[in-house]
């Protein structure tokens, strides 16, 4: 019997020892090297742009309105770079998720890409162009990147760059519940979100609750305006 017990015993600290290395694994090394490989996509993308800044691509001039975005020319669809599956094209800012919030954005939403920072949704519209750019990020786990996605409120602004333009977006509906099949939230005018005609969108989804995925939640916004980089940060990145 005591054997047994000892046995026993000996199991439960053992399992208690592995629950609590997946806790802290979980809770504290994913975001570890969540952030240190978001840091290293954003190295990847200012040292891409440094080499392209000899010959920057043309930008469009500033708009407003819901849907109204300035219309882009064939040059400027162009000369954007490819997006390559899990590799980033752009760099986002959120100034309601504070003021260093800062993250790349990578093609492709597969498991792999999402642990280096938020995934645009292969298929939807290119950053700045009609139609839907839609993109998807971690609430918890892998550096948190959506923590505070309930926070973000009509009128906040999603800045995005591709190191040759700044794109303003504006925050029109949100954060919306929705379950996982609902997958029109990233349609070209998604159903529920208040836009009846096409237009320059975003789309933002992460999962609810907070530790878990059984729904989503989605904010959908519009593009408000775009600066050339040269011009110096958007009014929305100033404090």
């Amino acid at each position: 019997m005591r054997v047994i017990v000892r046995t026993f015993s000996e199991l439960c600290v053992t399992v208690g020892a592995v629950i609590v290395l997946f806790v802290v694994y979980v809770l504290f090394w994913t975001g570890v090297r969540a952030e240190r490989a978001m840091e290293d996509q954003i190295d990847v993308l200012h040292e891409q742009w440094g080499r392209q800044s000899a010959d920057p691509a043309p930008s469009a001039g500033p708009a407003s309105g819901a849907g109204s975005a300035p219309s882009a020319s064939p040059t400027d669809a162009a000369r954007q770079p490819d997006y390559r599956s899990g590799r980033p094209f752009a760099v986002m800012y959120i100034p309601r998720l504070g003021f260093t919030w800062n993250k790349p954005v990578l093609e492709g939403t597969l498991a792999g890409t999402l642990k280096k920072g938020l995934g645009h949704y292969a298929g939807t519209a290119r950053l700045g162009q009609t139609g839907n750019f839609s993109v998807a990020g971690h609430r918890r786990t892998y550096g948190d990147p959506f923590k505070d996605f309930p926070e973000l409120r009509r009128g906040d602004a999603v800045v995005l760059t591709d190191g040759t333009t700044w794109f303003t977006y504006r925050i029109d509906k949100g954060p919306y519940k929705t379950v996982p099949s609902d997958v029109e939230v990233i349609d070209a005018v998604p159903r529920k979100s208040g836009y009846t005609r096409p237009g320059r969108y975003l789309t933002l989804t992460t999962c609810e609750p907070e530790w878990g995925h059984s729904h989503r939640l989605i904010v959908w916004a519009h593009l408000d305006s775009t600066q050339p980089v040269e011009a110096g940060e958007p009014k929305a990145l100033r404090r």
